[in-house]
């Protein structure tokens, strides 16, 4: 089987599997950007980076809750300070009193004593638990990283728009190097032609061979742009494919519907930039910054816990109904002088949110020209088409009549060379200006934010 037959078969078996994925409304296009979303090593950085904020806000979320830990010291001591207890020379001549009246030696000569303060072979194990019941601190935490997630989703859509336009752009593009190389490749039959009428005029004695060798240099001028040309088709289909996160030389498939005239709807002037995602990232800026200003503000408030500790000690190890204890109590944390640091903090914050909404306003601003922009170039890349089109068939019917008059030994090939180059560059330009109403329309679905993510 033929590597051409080959590839025609896999590209039907990729349609009809597309088929039960894709809505009737879907494209091959909407099929590889949606596979994009998925491969992109690009998009999947930044959907790490919003999973590492979703984490980040239970985080916040979990220091509301109690915390408990199993806490253990043991002690080893010798030296250091001492408590004398003079125990004899208090109870000593008492006890031999008693023992004299009472004819016995039930109370025995004790000895001073000398308790050493560090504690010796003692241990403490506990479970301690505390539970914040007033701290603003953490609660705007908790409201900061929450702002955090939406931020970081505005930044993955930002990424994901940009995408599909870089996407459609390198899809455009790896078709119009494809058309390039068919172009070249239908000009190279017309020279093959031209040399055989040529050595047909030469067996025929019309003509010397001046013009075969001419349209010989025209053939290998023509091979040359076929492999430059072949060469870009490589490269973008490398680009394609690296957007997609495939093997570069992976075979990509046109969607003819994609790239015919009819194609080409008008686009009104009516998008908007309201919901640029750039807009959203600023805003949310914005929140983060004031409930920053408002968290340093809030110094004032009292912080205050519990806790508990349910616990053993004791010495040489031992465990019985002495040695166990409970401990419970509330803390209380005031900060009434810091010398301004929150204050300057606040200060900070009230600042940001300034600069936040002056690049709000640069940021809108340029977004808006950035829209009125596309506008223009799409009307001048549809103008540019239709001119191009306009400038073909004219091409196309001067040459036939040049052919016509050619074949009759009626005109210099030269002449008849121009009218072959100007046909070729039409058609190229043809190609070019298709592209670039393509891409100036997928300008437009950015600047807007027309893709529905």
């Amino acid at each position: 089987m033929s590597t051409h037959i080959k590839k025609r078969l896999l590209f039907i078996i990729t349609i009809l599997g597309a088929s039960f994925r894709l809505s009737a409304q879907d494209t091959l296009l909407e099929h590889y950007i949606r596979e994009a979303f998925t491969r992109n090593q690009g998009l999947k950085q930044r959907n790490f980076q919003l999973d590492k904020s979703l984490y980040a806000l239970q985080e916040a979320k979990s220091l509301f809750y109690p915390s408990v830990s199993l806490e253990g010291d043991y002690t080893r001591a010798a030296g250091g300070r001492t408590i004398d207890l003079p125990l004899g020379d208090l109870l000593n001549n008492v006890y031999s009193s008693l023992n004299q009246l009472t004819g016995s030696n039930q109370f025995p000569q004790l000895k001073n004593q000398s308790v050493l303060l560090n504690p010796d072979n003692f241990y403490d194990v506990k479970l301690h638990t505390t539970l914040p019941l007033i701290n603003t601190e953490i609660w705007y935490a908790n409201k900061i990283r929450n702002e955090s997630i939406s931020l970081q989703q505005a930044s993955v859509n930002v990424y994901k728009r940009k995408l599909v336009k870089d996407l459609k752009t390198a899809y455009y593009q790896y078709y119009q190097s494809c058309r390039a190389v068919e172009i070249y490749n239908a000009a190279m039959l017309l020279v093959d032609e031209n040399i055989r009428v040529n050595k047909s005029f030469i067996a025929n004695g019309v003509t010397n061979t001046t013009a075969l060798t001419r349209s010989q240099a025209e053939q290998q001028k023509i091979i040359t742009n076929i492999t430059s040309a072949e060469n870009q088709r490589t490269l973008s289909k490398a680009y394609f494919n690296f957007l997609l996160n495939k093997p570069l030389n992976d075979t990509i498939f046109l969607d003819t519907t994609t790239f015919v005239s009819a194609s080409l709807l008008p686009v009104a002037d009516t998008g908007t930039i309201t919901n640029r995602e750039e807009l959203q990232q600023l805003e949310q800026q914005k929140k983060i910054a004031g409930l920053q200003y408002k968290q340093y503000n809030s110094y004032l408030v009292p912080k205050l816990s519990t806790f508990l500790d349910l616990g053993s000690q004791g010495f040489n190890w031992s465990v019985d109904n002495k040695t166990r204890y409970y401990l419970w109590g509330v803390h209380l944390q005031w900060d009434l002088f810091t010398s301004g640091q929150q204050k300057h903090k606040a200060q900070q914050a009230a600042m940001e949110i300034k600069t936040v909404d002056a690049t709000y306003n640069e940021i809108y601003s340029s977004l808006q020209l950035a829209l009125t922009t596309a506008y223009n170039n799409y009307h001048t890349a549809v103008a540019n088409y239709q001119n191009a089109q306009t400038q073909l068939a004219l091409s196309e019917k001067y040459y036939r009549d040049q052919f016509k008059v050619y074949k009759a030994g009626q005109l210099l090939y030269l002449e008849l060379l121009d009218a072959q180059n100007q046909l070729t560059n039409a058609r190229l330009q043809v190609a070019v200006a298709f592209a670039g109403v393509q891409t100036s329309m997928v300008d437009i679905e950015l600047q807007a934010a027309a893709y529905q993510l």
